[in-house]
């Protein structure tokens, strides 16, 4: 599917057409994986990366790439070592 949007000519001057393609799909796999709409594989994917360089974008954009607390990160250690 394609999805069709107008831009004002002034921003589509600031960078060329595939980097501002590119930036709105990483945008759209960074606010779809943060709202757990898609897997992390789905969100990297949907942005043309590999999950590794996907998962440094996340990173430099506050996104959780595990949404796990401190105790339950202990609880599944502790219930690891006790096999």
């Amino acid at each position: 599917m394609q999805i069709a949007i107008n831009l004002p000519n002034e921003f589509v001057a600031l960078q060329p057409v595939n980097e501002i393609e590119h930036d709105i799909r990483l945008s759209y796999a960074l606010w779809l994986f943060k709202n757990a709409k898609v897997t992390l594989s789905k969100a990297a994917e949907l942005a043309a990366m590999d999950i590794y360089a996907f998962m440094a974008e996340c990173k430099k954009n506050e996104v959780p790439v595990i949404n796990i607390t401190k105790a339950e990160l202990l609880e599944e250690l502790a219930n690891m070592n006790a096999l």
